[in-house]
């Protein structure tokens, strides 16, 4: 067969011409299939228009782009994202993509971080380890105690943590461990921190500082602010969807395919063919796939690789609205996440979504009907009032080794807003909302390496490129801007044959702001001139 550089390329037929006409239902050829139209394929796509030469079609199931990154409306007008989502970068050309699809200042707004653990009835700073000084006396003893010990046992151990439990003994003691990050992980994760690696840790976990923990609890002050989102931007209006659809909006119509007619039910790897559910074959070259790589071998019929991918782990995540009629109460504040690692509640993360933007729920004269009081009592009237209005999202995990009560889940969620104060008994709710996602966060298991390094390889040997936050199934690199990274990294690799920096050195890609040039045209394939652009 001959290969991607030597063969003829071929014009991608137009949608008019592949389901209005003749065409229906016949077998299409491009150089470059992507299957998914989340942050990673966009990305992919992004590159590949880019790029001067090759032919490529990008379909996706969903009616709208987006994957995990997209943004649900409820009927009364309250928006959710499909699990919590804000945007920082480590990429310039993540930047320019974004700000050519929404260049307009009023297009977005930028927010400080305000982020707090609750704890005993307190709200504590994020992140919790760094400020130990706002802790009950015996709590700061405690975890004072415990880092004290770990920072002289650090200084003798010659040995590397064999799991994420011991990493956090040995980097924070058992006091911070008991009372924050092994509860809180697990209700994350819905694993157990010993049966999670710790080589993902990288920039999102924050490691104490002994004398600065020890100098703020005596002087009675909190730690500044840490990590990459400390700042961060929302889009305006949309969620954070509606990045994906202006994405989405900067390609060719033509070569992009939606809803059923990019419905993949089938991937013939020897063949070179991926049917659709419509009744069209794509034949491919080279194919960059962001389905999880465990659906995705399924969908090849591949037994080898299917028992391979058994070896992977995920959670699935629970994504609860509640849309409050009022004012936003004191108490709410400017908040943006925070973080539940008690048992009071079953999420284990809260985002007053209505303070990312004032167009996250209908404005304050549309008139809508209490369905409840939190309480859950029946309202007084049924009879439908103006807001203002206020939301919460929330986040449940849940696995075979962290069971749900899924029917009540919504109930209990309410309850344990309340438990918590962020509602009081007798708040309006008029609006919910709760949507369950099969594969939710791609846990960093013990075993997950020894899959990935077999399974990945054994798919690229077939010209598959399964990337993205299941397709490569690296929680380090699943943010957006890492998701969208891989998929433009993967069509470079593919053309230019340049090595995939976001894939195989995460700690490299978030250590450093990426601020490389990419060349429009792919020279080292197809024969054409360079050209950059910044």
């Amino acid at each position: 067969m001959l290969s991607l550089a030597q063969r003829t390329l071929k014009k991608v037929p137009s949608f008019q011409e592949l389901f209005q006409g003749k065409m229906a239902k016949e077998e299409i050829s491009v150089d470059v299939l992507v299957i998914g139209a989340g942050p990673t394929g966009l990305g992919a796509a992004k590159r590949l228009n880019q790029i001067d030469g090759p032919s490529w079609l990008i379909v996706d199931s969903n009616e709208t782009p987006g994957g995990l990154a997209s943004t649900d409306v409820t009927p009364e007008g309250f928006l959710y994202d499909v699990g919590g989502h804000v945007i920082f970068s480590h990429y310039k050309y993540f930047d320019d993509c974004i700000e050519e699809a929404l260049p307009k200042e009023e297009d977005w707004y930028t927010h400080q971080r305000i982020s707090y653990v609750r704890f005993k009835n307190l709200w504590v700073p994020y992140p919790f380890q760094n400020n130990v000084s706002m802790l009950p006396k015996e709590d700061q003893v405690a975890c004072i105690d415990g880092m004290i010990d770990a920072a002289l046992e650090a200084r003798v151990s010659n040995t590397k943590p064999k799991n994420f439990d011991e990493w956090i003994v040995r980097m924070m003691g058992p006091g911070l461990a008991d009372r924050f990050m092994r509860p809180y992980n697990y209700k994350v994760w819905a694993v157990p921190t010993e049966k999670m690696q710790c080589a993902w840790l990288g920039e999102r976990v924050a490691a104490p500082d002994v004398k600065n923990v020890t100098k703020n609890v005596i002087l009675g002050k909190t730690a500044g602010g840490w990590g990459p989102n400390a700042t961060f931007k929302f889009p305006a209006r949309d969620g954070t969807g509606g990045i994906w659809i202006a994405v989405a909006n900067t390609l060719p119509k033509a070569n992009i395919r939606f809803g059923e007619h990019g419905a993949v039910t089938k991937v013939d790897a020897d063949a070179k063919k991926v049917s659709l559910k419509d009744g069209t074959v794509v034949k491919y070259e080279k194919l960059v796939t962001t389905m999880a790589v465990d659906s995705l071998v399924e969908f090849m019929g591949d037994k080898e690789l299917v028992d391979l991918s058994k070896g992977l782990f995920y959670s699935s995540t629970h994504v609860i609205g509640v849309g409050i009629r009022g004012e936003r109460p004191e108490r709410i504040g400017d908040k943006c996440w925070l973080y539940f690692p008690e048992d009071n509640c079953p999420f284990y993360r809260a985002t007053i979504f209505s303070n990312y933007s004032p167009y996250n729920q209908p404005q304050a004269d549309k008139k809508l009907p209490t369905l409840y009081t939190a309480a859950g009592d029946k309202p007084s009237s049924s009879a439908p009032k103006e807001g203002p209005y206020w939301s919460i999202m929330l986040e449940v995990s849940e696995s075979s080794l962290k069971p749900t009560d899924n029917k009540n889940m919504l109930r209990d969620c309410i309850q344990g807003l309340i438990n918590t104060e962020m509602l009081k008994p007798t708040d309006e709710i008029v609006s919910t909302y709760h949507r369950r996602f099969d594969h939710g966060y791609p846990t960093p298991s013990l075993e997950r390496e020894g899959v990935l390094t077999k399974l990945l390889p054994k798919l690229q040997d077939k010209d598959i490129y399964s990337r993205g936050r299941f397709g490569s199934w690296r929680y380090e690199v699943g943010n957006q801007d890492h998701s969208f990274m891989l998929g433009v990294e993967a069509a470079d690799a593919i053309v230019n044959g340049t090595v995939e920096l976001t894939l195989n050195y995460p700690d490299f890609v978030n250590g450093r702001r990426n601020t490389e040039r990419r060349l429009v045209d792919g020279a080292q394939v197809f024969g054409k001139s360079k050209r950059a652009v910044d």
